[in-house]
């Protein structure tokens, strides 16, 4: 069974689905523009783009129950992420901070933190370039540059973070300038739901092995 996170991200596809469709009845499936549609393009990205966004955040919020709940002790949790926490804790003003990891208290500290990193973010992640994803899964559960695993025949994962980055900063046209700098044709969003579709893919495997080296099992 897939993780919630992608059981969410397909419910919510559905929507894509029916705008692609609404498209196609009306234009018809013939090559060319059809003008007076570009609205429904222009949706479509930012909703894809916003259950990007919301897939990453609710996969990495699993990871790190799933980790909280499941790994045997704070000994399991990779090297970089106990690194990450220990500096956040040296920063405390209380000089006993520390002793917050003793015992299980480091499942409450990492419980609670990812509650503080969800409020920072709420965020800039209204742009969630390569860049921002990888840091989200560094920060919460400690797996560096997750993005480097978004690759596969004919893409490189440097090509997989331009491309990315490109219909991020498409949807921030869309968004901040109404009528984009760019036009917005309907094979810009089958082409971005099918790359998202794949990078959610390698996102998942990533993020399940790196859940799986701590707890022993997978989020699936």
């Amino acid at each position: 069974m897939p993780s919630k996170a992608r059981q969410a991200f397909t419910g919510n596809s559905g929507d894509i689905t029916r705008l692609l469709k609404i498209h196609r009845d009306i234009g018809g499936d013939g090559a060319g523009q059809r003008y007076g549609l570009e609205v429904l393009n222009k949706s479509a990205v930012v909703l894809v783009t916003a259950f990007w966004e919301a897939y990453c955040e609710d996969l990495a919020a699993e990871a790190v129950e799933a980790i909280v709940v499941s790994a045997p002790s704070a000994g399991k949790l990779s090297k970089h992420i106990r690194k990450i926490v220990a500096e956040e804790l040296k920063k405390e003003k209380h000089d006993l901070s520390v002793w917050s990891l003793a015992d299980d208290g480091w499942r409450k500290v990492l419980h609670e933190r990812l509650g503080r990193l969800r409020e920072e973010r709420n965020w800039n992640m209204m742009s969630p370039t390569s860049a921002k994803i990888d840091k989200l899964f560094e920060e919460s559960i400690g797996l560096p540059r997750v993005s480097s695993g978004w690759y596969w025949a004919g893409m490189s994962a440097n090509q997989a973070r331009k491309k990315l980055d490109r219909f991020v900063a498409l949807r921030g046209d869309i968004a901040h300038r109404g009528m984009a700098a760019r036009s917005c044709k309907k094979t810009h969003v089958t082409d971005y739901f099918e790359f998202i579709k794949r990078i959610i893919g390698k996102t998942g495997d990533r993020v399940n092995k790196h859940v799986k080296d701590a707890t022993g099992s997978g989020l699936w």
